[in-house]
């Protein structure tokens, strides 16, 4: 098949990349160049700004794609961009949107391709259903061939996922493990969350690139392993061959006196505070076969090797580590203060 994506060097779309490539598809990586040294060798890289459609059509000419794959889409006017310049040359417009937009509170924790769209506590969220519905509207009235899929939390090698870590990433937490110290969990640390291989994710999204049952289709790639935040950490912290010592804290309380560009608000009430399970049997009937097969506690050893082994992925971010030594002193200070009145 012949492929465009726009992207190509993420955390996702890295793995689709590579299995592409191996699998010796006519493959177009359309972005900055950033992370070009990264690409394969038989991968055609496109540098330009996406948003600078001139020089995307100029580059790209009249090209027809059996599949144009949008990674980076995140409000309407980006979608409503790529239905301009694709209409016509494309066999399918597949786009990335998140299984954040899901309903929350969820009515139910099993989550389906049906369950509600609707975040109040995140824009980010929301802003993937009006693209959903743009494109859905496109294709009901006008036939463009779209394709959605909804990923939850996937990861690779170059970061270890946690669900309270500051602007700078998760190395912090890490951090705080290695030298001894508490690690804030949200709540009590019993919610279910889903994390999926970036490397399993790509066969399932492979699979619904070409495919007929995929066209004006949503889909969610997921995990069948649901573990809870205290099993998640616990795996962290055995890759890291330390002690795991969590401090819970309520989510609303950390979303409250969380700096603004911490966005607990969004990351942990409107997603990962909360218990969803993801229902993907209608992938597995698109995509027969489909199976993720990287358990979590395999996928972290992974990455915790690769970061301790890559110096220039431990960013440390001192000021969420002082921060997190004043919300535990002042949850521990308030705790004093009514024994005392006792």
């Amino acid at each position: 098949m012949k492929i465009l994506m726009i992207g190509g060097t993420g955390t996702i779309s890295s793995a689709i990349t590579r299995q592409l490539a191996r699998e010796g598809h006519d493959l177009w990586l359309l972005n900055r160049g950033n992370r070009k040294d990264e690409v394969p060798a038989n991968v055609r890289q496109v540098i330009a700004d996406i948003n600078d459609t001139d020089d995307v059509q100029r580059q790209i000419g009249n090209e027809f794609f059996d599949a144009v794959c949008e990674f980076i889409g995140f409000l309407p006017e980006q979608v409503e961009r790529d239905i301009q310049l694709f209409r016509g040359h494309t066999r399918q417009y597949v786009y990335i949107s998140s299984a954040s937009a899901y309903n929350k509170p969820a009515r139910s924790h099993v989550i389906t391709e049906g369950t509600t769209l609707a975040n109040p506590y995140w824009q980010y969220s929301r802003n993937k259903i009006a693209c959903e519905e743009l494109l859905m509207k496109h294709y009901r009235e006008e036939g463009f061939p779209v394709t959605i899929i909804r990923p939850s939390h996937t990861y690779c090698e170059r970061s270890v996922p946690v669900s309270v870590h500051g602007p700078k990433g998760s190395w912090q937490v890490l951090k705080r493990m290695l030298d001894g110290k508490p690690v804030i969990v949200q709540g009590d640390g019993s919610s279910l969350w889903t994390l999926t291989w970036n490397e399993d994710f790509a066969r399932g999204f492979i699979g619904l690139l070409g495919n007929p049952k995929a066209i004006g289709e949503a889909f969610q790639i997921m995990s069948d392993e649901s573990l809870t935040w205290n099993q998640i950490y616990q795996c962290v912290a055995n890759a890291l061959g330390v002690s795991f010592r969590p401090y819970y804290v309520a989510s609303d309380f950390l979303a409250s006196v969380a700096p603004k560009d911490y966005d607990f608000t969004g990351n942990l009430l409107g997603d990962k505070a909360v218990t969803v399970v993801f229902d993907c049997s209608k992938l597995k009937k698109a995509v027969p076969g489909f199976q993720a097969t990287t358990r979590f506690d395999e996928g972290v050893r992974r990455c915790v090797a690769y970061i301790l082994a890559h110096p220039e992925l431990q960013v440390e971010d001192l000021e969420f580590d002082a921060w997190c030594d004043q919300v535990i002193e002042a949850q521990e200070n308030a705790k004093a203060q009514m024994k005392n009145k006792k």
